[in-house]
């Protein structure tokens, strides 16, 4: 018990201030680093500001507006994602409705790469070799504590969005009173890993239902409220990867379950906007949502018919892509195909014939 408390202690103290990088402890005592946040030390001047380039952005005195921020890894398979997710957020930042500030790729990678010009870019350090277990997601929370720190945000209010979103319409603030907005995922189950989750947010902390069926993206919220919760976010994630039956339990959601609790321990609440996105092919229409998330491959036959879990006469699916970009001009899918799935080839596509140097 004395180490629960110890680490739980600790959380609090971070809710209060977000202390620098090299006297910040980690809190998790199972967490692999013991001194401080991995990354440069204060005594190794960085060889270039981490801050490389941003968006101008106007005042935001009359509307909330919000910062949308991306982390990726210096991939093919992620940057030709985050290529086309940050045409379509030109395209309608300046749209009816939209409350859309800057962009920002947070590029986990250490350097930077050829795309600094073409993507408001800042580069955080990864993690140190090995302590990631081979969950490259987890370099996710420790970009955002970085970035949270360094950068110039002029927006008080975060989208955490990734690579695989398309945005199909101007999007508002949906965060109220102190809330966050965040989508709500079927496979993140709180009350049914209720014993693995109770290591990290005790019962004196209050009912499990506090923990939203949320991950960390997409979710709009208080840039105040995101600094209190990303150093948390990044140390519980380290202590669920560490631990083997939290590990088990959470598999790739893991990193999506650790955010769900950081924000439930600073009483972070979250409105659920099951209308935030859709993600083929199982939401079949666009209808009135904000996001298209190309997360799992779309398979058919040349009927129409879904032939999920068998690769289909015609597919389209990102994982076909993860040492080359799509080509420009992919196949439409044949009649009968859903129309979300048809609109996301369709706006994979104009992207690509749009953005210059397209597969360079």
């Amino acid at each position: 018990m004395g180490c629960r408390d110890t680490f739980y202690t600790l959380i609090v103290t971070f809710s209060v201030a977000l202390i620098t990088y090299n006297i910040l402890i980690i809190i998790s005592v199972n967490a692999p680093l013991k001194q401080e946040l991995p990354g440069p030390s204060r005594s190794s001047p960085p060889e270039f500001d981490p801050l490389i380039k941003m968006m101008p952005r106007g005042s935001n005195s009359k509307k909330r507006l919000f910062h949308t921020a991306v982390t990726a890894s210096d991939s093919v398979y992620n940057t030709w994602q985050c290529r086309v997710m940050y045409y379509w957020f030109k395209q309608h930042k300046n749209g009816p409705n939209s409350d859309m500030g800057g962009f920002t790729r947070i590029l986990h990678s250490g350097k930077p790469d050829k795309y600094m010009d073409e993507i408001p870019t800042f580069i955080a350090q990864p993690l140190p070799d090995g302590a990631d277990q081979g969950y490259i997601v987890l370099n996710r929370p420790w970009a955002f504590v970085q970035w949270l720190q360094k950068a110039d945000i002029k927006e008080d209010y975060i989208l955490m969005a990734e690579p695989d979103h398309i945005i199909v319409k101007p999007i508002p603030n949906l965060s109220k009173s102190g809330h966050g907005a965040a989508f709500p995922f079927f496979y993140i189950e709180p009350k049914k890993y209720e014993s693995v989750l109770r290591k990290y947010f005790p019962v004196d902390k209050g009912p499990i239902t506090k923990i939203d069926p949320i991950g960390n993206s997409p979710v709009i919220i208080a840039k105040d409220s995101l600094k209190k919760i990303a150093p948390t976010w990044m140390n519980i994630s380290l202590a669920m990867k560490k631990d083997p039956e939290t590990d088990k339990a959470f598999g790739w959601v893991l990193e999506m379950y650790a955010y769900a609790v950081s924000s439930a321990l600073h009483g972070v609440g979250n409105i659920l906007h099951k209308d935030f996105m859709i993600q083929p092919p199982w939401d079949t229409e666009v209808g009135d949502k904000f996001i298209i998330h190309f997360t799992y491959g779309c398979d058919y036959d040349l009927k129409g018919k879904l032939t999920y879990g068998k690769t289909g006469e015609w597919r389209f699916d990102k994982r076909s892509f993860t040492t080359t970009a799509p080509p420009r001009n992919l196949s439409l899918p044949p009649p009968g195909v859903p129309q979300s799935v048809v609109t996301l080839v369709k706006m994979v596509n104009e992207a690509t014939s749009n953005i210059p140097n397209w597969g360079s």
